[in-house]
């Protein structure tokens, strides 16, 4: 009971950067974290989506999580990672600069965003944690997709099954 309250009281996040800022998402949330690889294009997708990757014969959307935000692109490097996670059923690549670490933060650190600095557009923000050395903005990925990129999963995922499908007859 008293590990359950302390368990409830703490949230494990997965903690990444993006150019000098530092975020979060949901462990819950997050399938696995892979190396940078190469993208297939997709004509006609919004902005931020990247293309998709193969990740275990599955055919899986990648989004540029800068972009998604409205932050300056930035250059690949050796600490660019995907972070693959999962949003209604469905597997989604977010391009991050780099992850440092998986973490469990009193919930009592956290802050809500005011209404001055989330405004309506930015309901994907949850809040603002406050750690010893830095703050970490505390994102939710289903809102965060709530836009164009998540209109663009049910044709990715048709996309999978014709190549599943033709694969098959060959």
């Amino acid at each position: 009971m008293v590990k359950e309250a302390k368990r409830m009281a703490e949230q494990q996040l997965v903690f990444f950067d993006l150019g000098s800022e530092h975020y979060a998402i949901d462990s819950m949330n997050v399938r696995e974290i892979i190396r940078m690889q190469t993208i297939t294009k997709i004509p006609g997708t919004p902005m931020s989506v990247e293309g998709v990757i193969n990740l275990r014969g599955k055919v899986t959307p990648v989004l540029d999580l800068r972009k998604r935000l409205g932050l300056v692109a930035g250059e690949e490097s050796k600490e660019t990672r995907i972070v693959v996670v999962e949003v209604e059923g469905q597997d989604v690549g977010l391009i991050v600069d780099g992850v440092s670490e998986v973490f469990r933060i009193p919930v009592s650190v956290i802050e809500p965003t005011s209404t001055i600095v989330a405004a309506e557009e930015a309901d994907y923000i949850l809040g603002v944690a406050k750690l010893e050395s830095k703050l970490v903005i505390l994102l939710d990925i289903g809102r965060l997709l709530l836009g164009g990129e998540k209109r663009m999963l049910p044709a990715v995922e048709k996309a999978d099954r014709c190549a599943t499908s033709s694969l098959a007859m060959a």
